[in-house]
C-alpha cells in the first residue's frame, strides 16, 4: 500500500500561485514552515470550523491525472494548492489513521473537498471532477522534513480506519 511523495508546493500568501520546493519542514500542530496557513494567513485561516486538518493537504496525481483527462488540458498540480502530491496510494484511506511520510507521523483527519474558491482560482471545474477525490486534510505528529521522493505509508501498527 506505499506511495512515496512527487510534489511539495507551499505558497506564502492567500491566492498566490504556490511554488514546488523539494523539500519543507513541518512543525508538529502548526504546519509547513514558509506556507499561508503555518502563518495564519491563508483565505480559510479564519473559517470555521476551527478544528483539525488545516496542518497539511494532500492530492493524489492519480487524480490530477483524472481531472487532466477530463478537461482535456495539462494540469500543474500546484494550481490544485494541495501541499503534497502522492502516488501509489489512496489517501481517502487515510481519513481517521495515523500514517507515515518518510520518519514523520501524520493523521488524516478529514478529506479536502475541492471549493467554489479553488475553482474560481483554478478556472477549472474541480468541485464536477473532483468529488471525493480532492484531497486530504492532516495534522502533522512530529517535527522534522517531508523531501519529494519520501514514502507514504500506514505504520505496521496502524489500526483499521473506524
Amino acid at each position: 500500500m506505499a506511495g512515496k511523495v512527487v510534489g511539495i508546493f507551499i505558497a506564502g500568501k492567500k491566492e498566490k500561485k504556490p511554488k514546488s520546493v523539494k523539500s519543507v519542514e513541518v512543525v508538529a500542530h502548526r504546519g509547513l514552515v514558509g506556507d499561508r496557513y503555518f502563518t495564519n494567513s491563508g483565505t480559510f485561516s479564519d473559517a470555521e470550523p476551527h478544528g483539525p486538518g488545516r496542518e497539511v493537504t494532500l492530492i493524489e496525481m492519480e487524480n490530477v491525472d483524472l481531472l487532466q483527462n477530463s478537461i482535456h488540458k495539462e494540469v500543474n498540480p500546484a494550481l490544485l494548492r494541495r501541499n503534497v502530491l502522492t502516488q501509489g496510494i489512496r489517501i481517502n484511506d487515510l481519513v481517521g489513521r495515523e500514517f507515515m511520510i518518510g520518519n514523520i507521523r501524520l493523521l488524516g483527519v478529514r478529506l479536502c473537498h475541492p471549493c467554489a474558491h479553488l475553482q474560481r482560482l483554478s478556472g477549472w471545474r474541480v468541485k464536477e471532477y473532483l468529488k471525493e477525490k480532492g484531497g486530504l486534510r492532516a495534522d502533522i505528529l512530529e517535527n522534522g522534513r517531508i523531501h519529494v521522493g519520501d514514502t507514504v505509508d500506514l505504520p505496521r501498527d496502524s489500526p483499521p480506519a473506524k
